[in-house]
């Protein structure tokens, strides 16, 4: 079954709007976990507008699933990596002036920076994921540097107007995830996805992990974080089953 990692930096972004100490992403880390969540995602930004080293430090000794760290490529956000070692580090492009992660990293310009970040998190234990558009030469170039794995990012056709516009998108993502796939590295994708369209990227042959925020934070204002991953797994796991592939997916 597709593992779901739930991402929690809008539980800490509402914290941040009043800089007081409620909702606690930490808190909302174990209600997500109760609700099936087969791991907690957290981005530490280097300007700190959401998730704090605090929220990282408690959520490595209270996630029973698994703690997945986004990271940008910079010394001081990998040297904490190596010393909280969450049990994932995913390389994510950071710019101050966004208002979420805008595209994948570009491992193909930045290759020797990009290179000497997952050797050194590889030399620590630590096991690697980059986050990437669904393009052939970024793709390519990711799976050099000897990851675990690569995370797509499913932002461009989450945000398609037109369902032509869609479909070219998701295309894109199928044939990304071949490639990955055939080198023998994990496949995992997020990004804008939501309870509607979540179901075409989990059909996507080999999909192994699957990170969602917003529309799960967003629900549970609504229902409660609980209800809120339940439902996120039902759409999932609904959307596998009524493709006919779930029997053939690994367990890994």
């Amino acid at each position: 079954m597709i593992r779901l990692g739930v991402n929690i930096d809008h539980v800490a972004t509402i914290r941040q709007a009043r800089g007081g100490r409620e909702p606690d992403p930490v808190w909302a880390a174990v209600l997500a976990e109760l609700g099936g969540a087969d791991g907690i995602t957290v981005h530490l930004r280097e300007d700190r507008r959401h998730i704090q080293e605090r929220d990282v430090r408690l959520l490595r000794s209270t996630v029973r699933t698994q703690l997945n760290l986004e990271a940008a490529v910079e010394p001081t956000i990998l040297d904490l990596a190596v010393l909280i070692r969450p049990d994932q580090v995913t390389l994510v492009p950071e710019r101050r002036e966004e208002l979420t992660t805008e595209g994948g990293l570009d491992v193909v310009g930045h290759r020797q920076r990009v290179a000497e970040a997952v050797e050194r998190l590889r030399g620590a234990g630590l096991e690697v994921s980059l986050f990437l558009d669904p393009e052939p030469a970024q793709i390519e170039a990711g799976l050099a540097l000897g990851v675990h794995a690569i995370e797509l990012h499913t932002g461009r056709y989450a945000e398609a107007a037109e369902p032509e516009a869609a479909a070219r998108e998701l295309d894109a993502l199928i044939r990304a995830g071949r490639q990955i796939v055939a080198a023998g590295v994990a496949l995992h994708a997020g990004h804008g996805l939501n309870y509607q369209n979540v179901g075409a990227i989990a059909r996507i042959d080999a999909m192994r992990e699957l990170n969602i925020g917003h529309s799960i934070v967003s629900r549970a204002v609504l229902v409660g974080m609980e209800q809120a991953v339940r439902l996120m797994k039902q759409a999932i796991r609904e959307a596998v089953v009524n493709s006919g592939i779930g029997s053939t997916r690994p367990n890994g």
